[in-house]
């Protein structure tokens, strides 16, 4: 059987370990204007190149629009959330499942050595799962055809 273990390390060496980042008196239409701009879900919050907090879509809708704060006025610091979870790239793509599923996490920073590394997003994890899935098919049907040597 075709036993693999992917792990963060390896996402992001296919996907890349660009993150954007803002510091916490940016104001959430700025982040927000960054998120589109490059198309992703949140921004890393950097206070004198340290992690502080992590700004996402969420965010803006629970702790912004639906408390009716201005997107103009108010700061990322006023909204992001701080104390965020990191995960390192020697992590196993089924332990990120697990910590995104259990928190209700979207977005995981990877950091090793103190250094942030890299982004993991639940679009990543979902990915990886079904690239092992399909791995995992084709190897049983050329096994079960007889195409596979053992």
């Amino acid at each position: 059987m075709l036993a693999t273990t992917v792990t963060v390390r390896q996402i992001l060496e296919q996907k890349g370990s660009t993150t954007h980042s803002v510091t916490p008196a940016v104001s959430v239409l700025d982040a927000l204007a960054m998120m589109a701009k490059h198309d992703i879900g949140s921004v890393l919050v950097l206070e004198n190149d340290r992690l502080v907090g992590i700004f996402t879509e969420r965010d803006y809708a629970r702790k912004l629009v639906l408390k009716g704060l201005n997107s103009r006025e108010a700061t990322v610091g006023d909204v992001m959330t701080p104390n965020v979870c990191t995960i390192t790239p020697a992590l196993a793509i089924d332990a990120v499942m697990n910590i995104m599923t259990e928190n209700r996490f979207r977005h995981l920073p990877v950091v090793e050595h103190g250094n942030i590394v890299g982004i993991v997003t639940i679009g990543d994890v979902v990915k990886s799962i079904i690239d092992q899935q399909e791995k995992t098919i084709s190897h049983l049907s050329n096994y079960i055809a007889g195409e596979l040597t053992t």
